[in-house]
């Protein structure tokens, strides 16, 4: 049954796998560039597992301590992960101990595998999602090591290297605005940062942003309400 499932979920993983290594070097270099040993990004990447959250993990490791400001930010950094729960609650019913993992290690690609795909009849679907989620964990371990372990060894410049997340979420973005003909999210998340970044100052408008951001979905949700 194990090896079904490991053997059905290997393939889908593997796409993942590529950029998973790429971005978790990454993560890996820069953790070394500011100083920390390669012990920080294994495990943060074991017990934080969450790609964004984990490159903020870095200024905010190095600045004052804020933990209210240190908790907002991952909630709104990671805030899909609530609706990404709320539509995989069926889908995580009947599988035992593997549960509670599941529900730690759900990031965005393996949400998309899980909920997506459908394993082959003979394979236990609990099985299935449970190595999804632990494959992909593993490449994001090991590219976080494996940059980190080079770090300490290859020396360059590695100024700018942190934007690699700001590249990837602009990626996500235009993915995002390719496949829908509604952009009234999108522009409004957009102004919504501007406004906030005019008023807040590059250093704190994040939290305000996300704040105003949900505060504007909830009322265009709202009005929908009123009008339906």
């Amino acid at each position: 049954m194990k090896k079904k499932a490991f053997k059905a979920a290997l393939p889908y993983t593997l796409p993942i796998c590529a950029g998973f290594l790429f971005l978790g070097m990454s993560y890996g270099f820069l953790m070394r560039s500011k100083g920390f040993s390669f012990f920080y990004p294994l495990l943060m990447s074991l017990f934080i597992f969450a790609g964004s959250m984990e490159f903020v993990t870095v200024n905010l490791l190095l600045s004052a301590f804020q933990p209210l400001h240190a908790f907002f930010l991952a909630l709104m950094v990671n805030a899909r992960h609530l609706f990404y729960g709320i539509s995989m609650l069926e889908k995580y019913k009947n599988t035992g101990w593997k549960k509670p993992y599941l529900i730690f290690g759900m990031c965005d690609e393996s949400f998309t595998i899980n909920c997506a795909v459908t394993p082959p009849e003979d394979v236990d679907r609990g099985w299935f999602m449970f190595f999804v989620t632990l494959l992909n964990q593993i490449y994001w371990v090991s590219g976080a090591v494996l940059g980190a372990l080079l770090g300490s060894v290859i020396r360059f410049n590695t100024t700018g290297i942190e934007f690699v997340m700001t590249a990837l979420f602009v990626v996500m973005f235009m993915n995002q605005w390719e496949e829908t003909n509604q952009h009234r999210s999108a522009l409004t998340g957009v102004g919504c940062s501007l406004l906030c970044l005019l008023v807040f100052g590059s250093e704190s408008f994040i939290v305000p942003a996300m704040a105003l951001i949900i505060l504007c979905f909830l009322l265009d949700r709202k009005r929908g309400g009123k009008e339906a």
